[in-house]
This record gives C-alpha cells, structure tokens and sequence, in this order.
C-alpha cells in the first residue's frame, strides 16, 4: 500500500511516502517555497515525494492528515469561552480567520490540491485523518528499530494534547494517557523563548544555544510559581502569569514583575538577565523531562524509549536522559517537529490500519532504524548539476570521486569553509552531511567568523562537530548521535582550561578556547554530536576520514547549508546562490568544485544581495 502523509497549515508542512512499510521519501514545503516554516499546503513536497518514488497521484492508496481540525477547533472554541472576557475578544476576532483557515482548510483545500494532481481520482474515498500526537509518536516508534518501547511525545499543543505517552509493540501503538492544553512544556519554554526577543516555534533553539552562559538562578522561582511539577513529572501551569490561551501574548505584567524585566526586544543587546532566564528555563524543561523518563520507566518496564515532538528537538534535555541511563535505548526522530507528522501519519495508516509489516532492518545506523539516516529528500544528478552552475555563470572543475574529497578535505585543513552539497537532501531540521556548510573545528577563530561572515547570525550560537563514529567515543561521552539530537560532554582529555576566563562573563567567554575543538565546543564543555557512519553516508564519511589522515583530527564542524532566516538548500541553484552571496570559500557540488576566488567577482556582489542579515 502506498500512502502519503501530509502536515499542513500550521507549522513546517511537509509531505512523506511510504510504500508496503518502507519509508520511501519525505520533504519540507519550506525548502522547496523558499519561506522558512511554510505552513501552506505541501504541493511541492508532495510532487518531490511521488518523483522519488516514481508513481502517479492516482497509485496511491490513502492520504493521511496529520491531525484532526475538529478537534483542533473544539479546543479553540472551548478556550475562547473558558477565558472570557479575553478569551472571547480572540476567539471574536482570531476565531473567525482560524476557523476558516484551518477547519475549513484541511479539508477543501487538501482535496482541491489533489484533484489538481489527477481530477479523475475519488480523493474523498483515499483522504484520512490522524490525531496530532498519534502520529508524532507513530513517527519515532515505527521507525526506531524497536520491537517494544515506551514513547513520549511533547509540544506546544496538537488538538488537545501537550504531553502524550503510548506503548508500541509490533505493529501496535496504544496511546495511554496525556496532559492537555493549556499545561504544556512547549509553551513554557515558548514563553521564556519570546521573553528573550526569539519567535515563537523558530526560536527556542536559541534559547537552548543560549543557556549555557547563564545561571539557573530563577530556576526555584520557576518552580515555586509558574509549573507545578509532581514528582512523577506531571505538572501543571499556573495561567495567571501566561496570556496564550487568549491568543494575545505570550507572557503578561505579572510574568514580567517576577523576574524583575520585561520582554527583550527583538534585535536588542542580550544581557546577563537573559541568559539567566535562558539557563533557568533550561533547567525546569530538563527536571520536567527527567521526571517523566524516570516514571515511565519505572512504570512500563519497558526498557527502550522513543521522543517526538517539539520539544524532543531540546538536545541538551536529550543528552540528559541519555546519560540519565534509566533506558537502555533512546530513539529520537530527527523531524521531531509537524515536519515528523507527516511520517507518522502515514506510518499510522501503513502499521495500523493496513496492516503492514514494519520491515525493521537488521543493524546499521542509530540502533538499526528505518529513516535511510533521514535522506529523504531529492538529489540531482551530475547532469543537472552541470547544466545549473553553467546557467548561473559559475566556473568549476569537475573531479573524480577521490580528488573532490581530497580537494575538500584540504581546504577545511586549510582553514577554509566548505558548502557540501551530495546525494539527498535530509528530511528534518538538522543538515546531516549531505546539504551542509563544513569548517575546521580546530580553530579557535571559526565559531565567530561563521557567524558573523557565513550564516549572518547571533555571535552565541553554537556549532554541531560531525566526527567519525569510530572516534566518537574518543573525543565525546556518547558512542553513537546519527541524527544530532544528542548534547554530550567533551572529553576530560580534550579540554583545555579557559586561560584568562576569570574576568569574562556572557558572550565573551566564547573567545576562550577549551577544548582542541574549539569551534564545537560551547562554553560548558559540551556538543551537539553528530556521529557519521560508513555505511549511511560513504561520502561524508570518506571526507571526515581524508581530514582526519591530514590532521589527525575526525571532526569538523558542520552547520546547516543556509543563513539566517533561509531554509537549508535544497537544489543546486540554491546552493550556487547561498555559496555566491556569503563568505564562502569553496563548494563542493557533486563532482563540482567552486572555489571562491576563481568566480566572476561582479557575479558575487549580485547574489550577496540576496543574503544580508535579517
């Protein structure tokens, strides 16, 4: 059977393939539009998903919705009346534009794209519908590899849940219990994300990159007045300091008086206060998540555990339990986000409904899962290649396998960066190797210079090393992180004290080396790892080894192909335009290398107009 799953209308659409059991292909709207989070209807990703798996709209058997808009609507209807005066005054005026955008929508419009696709096809016969949370845990239970697990799914909100548990063994997925909206984990650390001037559902990212130059020292205030937190890990938020359920903001006076400060603005210098707002979010999401872990396992005694959701994206959190050791096994899916409930929605219908067997391969990346290592998306050809960078006015050489890797591999020796544009695009927020922008991570200048001349973005923000699953255990405390969703400690013996550090505070300390990877690692000693496998991706893998053959050192940093405000690229053209208007120096797209100084300079200051700071 095949099925698509779509995601739509809300946050990050996407569109995902599965055929007989076996994930097929799966793609963001965003990359495709160019608009960062598209939230409209996933067409493109749609077209991308059926030419990968080289079938016509009238071969598939279902299409799944990743959620139900009744449901979605009867909890804004019921908010809107529980909080009034206010909540009515949303519900009066948001109301009306929501129900019509996303109750009417969902329907009418899904079956008005399709019939676009092939009008001869009975669309209303094949279009089904899935519960929000029911298809984020179908996302990370059906793929990870598990026979039997406990899974946790948390975000802001879906229809009514925030907070879902379910018990999968096989083909089975129960769903047991869950904590409803407005008491969300999602949207208290969406409220301090706001609080620190970073948007809501893009930046809490941020909020977690900036954390770690702060102290918890709100974290007691926090527990004592905003969340009830039960020692199980179930809690409950006191809505007398919050304003989402009427749609209004965030945050109100009285979240402001606790903490002494009101909202930063967007743009505006960031302070000590933030970054201890930061730390202390941090800290409650993390004590939250432990709590829960902890009792699930104590309870189902199951000893394998799956995350998905928004708030499963938090990879310090992840790295907490991991390290926490309660499970044996810890799966992730690497689209966490809505982006995730596309797959699961048509993993709900394959397994469930259809009965389809999960396929569950032997060994391999990240405890023998089903994501392909999360290369979903589509690839171009070295024809199509060619034919771009000739349309675009660039001027390359094209290389045979091993002289491109040894040519990438000796410009990032050389301190050069490197976009690295190969084979599939990757289906979920995080560039795994294949559209990534590469650096050497032993520099103790880059983490700047690739902020402030690359990615035009926040100086405080992080990068993710990449290093050769062989010598990840060597250099980090974990032993395997395939989809960068796991925040570990550097080693003892690769760190280096922070000389001079006693009079640097806030963003300063990032000038401080410490560790011999200075460019991936924060300033708590910490990374977001991202271990490469041979046989996930062999080209990635082969230029982390000719790295290493240079310098001795298995990683480099890897960031996504993008900048600030842009999604990550998805086509060469894109790649061409990203490489021309940033402070890149090479490009490695297929068996084409783009070096920077070679390129028609009037050609150069065309694209960077494309790419100035947001």
């Amino acid at each position: 059977m095949r099925v698509l799953g779509l995601s739509a209308f809300y946050h990050d659409s996407a569109a995902a393939l599965v055929d007989g059991g076996r994930i097929v292909a799966a793609a963001q709207e965003e990359r495709f539009t160019r608009r960062k989070h598209d939230a409209g209807f996933p067409a493109n990703a749609v077209a991308s998903c059926l030419d990968q798996a080289g079938i016509a709209p009238g071969d598939l058997d279902s299409v799944v919705f990743y959620e139900k808009p009744f449901l979605r609507f009867e909890r804004a209807f019921q908010t809107g009346v529980g909080f009034a005066p206010h909540g009515l005054r949303f519900f009066s005026n948001a109301g009306r534009r929501w129900a019509r955008e996303r109750l009417y929508r969902p329907k009418s419009l899904v079956r008005r794209q399709l019939r676009t696709l092939d009008p001869e096809v009975d669309w209303d016969a094949k279009l089904l519908f899935a519960e929000h949370h029911q298809s984020h845990a179908a996302s990370a239970f059906y793929p990870s590899g598990f026979r039997d697990a406990v899974v946790l799914t948390m975000d802001g909100v879906g229809e009514w849940a925030t907070t879902t548990v379910a018990v999968g063994h096989g083909n089975d997925l129960e769903m047991t219990r869950e904590i409803r909206f407005p008491h969300s984990l999602g949207l208290l650390y969406g409220a301090f994300t706001c609080h620190a001037g970073f948007e809501l559902n893009s930046g809490e990212g941020k909020l977690m990159g900036l954390a770690p130059y702060g102290e918890p020292r709100h974290l007691q205030t926090i527990l004592d007045n905003l969340i009830d937190l039960k020692p199980d890990g179930t809690f409950r938020l006191n809505l007398d300091y919050f304003d989402f359920c009427t749609g209004l903001t965030m945050t109100n006076g009285r979240f402001d008086a606790l903490f002494g400060c009101r909202p930063r603005t967007p743009e505006s210098p960031l302070t000590q206060e933030h970054m201890d707002l930061a730390a202390s979010a941090q800290a409650v999401l993390e004590e939250a998540v432990l709590r829960l872990t902890r009792s699930l396992r104590a309870e189902t005694g199951l000893p394998r555990l799956c995350l998905a959701g928004g708030v499963a994206l938090n990879c310090v959190a992840n790295g907490k339990v991991l390290r926490d050791g309660r499970f044996a096994d810890v799966w992730i899916q690497p689209a966490a986000g809505d982006a995730g409930g596309a797959l699961g929605a048509a993993l709900v219908a394959s397994h469930r409904l259809f009965g389809e067997p999960r396929g569950i391969p032997g060994g391999g990346i990240g405890n023998g899962d089903a994501m392909n290592g999360a290369y979903l998306g589509p690839e171009f050809s070295q024809e199509q290649v060619r034919r771009t960078l000739d349309a675009a006015g660039g001027r390359y050489a094209t290389l045979p396998d091993d002289a491109l890797i040894e040519a990438a591999a000796s410009a990032l020796a050389a301190g050069k960066t490197v976009g690295w544009f190969q084979g599939r695009m990757e289906f979920g927020p995080r560039a795994l190797g294949n559209r990534s922008i590469l650096a050497d991570a032993r520099s103790p200048a880059m983490q700047e210079m690739l902020n402030f001349k690359v990615k035009f973005r926040e100086s405080f923000r992080p990068f993710a090393p990449s290093v050769l699953h062989a010598d990840a255990a060597d250099w980090f405390d974990v032993d395997d992180s395939p989809y960068m969703l796991l925040t570990a400690p550097v080693k003892t013996a690769r760190r280096k004290p922070a000389i001079g550090g006693q009079d640097v505070s806030g963003v300063d300390r990032l000038r401080l080396p410490r560790s011999d990877i200075p460019a991936a690692t924060h300033v708590d000693y910490s990374a977001r790892v991202h271990t490469v496998h041979p046989d996930a991706n062999p080209r990635y893998h082969a230029l982390l080894a000719a790295f290493k053959a240079r310098t001795g050192c298995p990683v480099v940093v890897n960031t996504s192909f993008n900048v600030r405000g842009e999604p990550i690229v998805c086509n060469p053209h894109d790649a061409f335009l990203c490489f021309m208007g940033t402070g890149l120096d090479c490009l490695a797209i297929g068996n084409c290398l783009l070096r920077k100084e070679e390129q028609d300079p009037s050609l150069a200051r065309v694209h960077a107009d494309s790419f100035e700071p947001d």
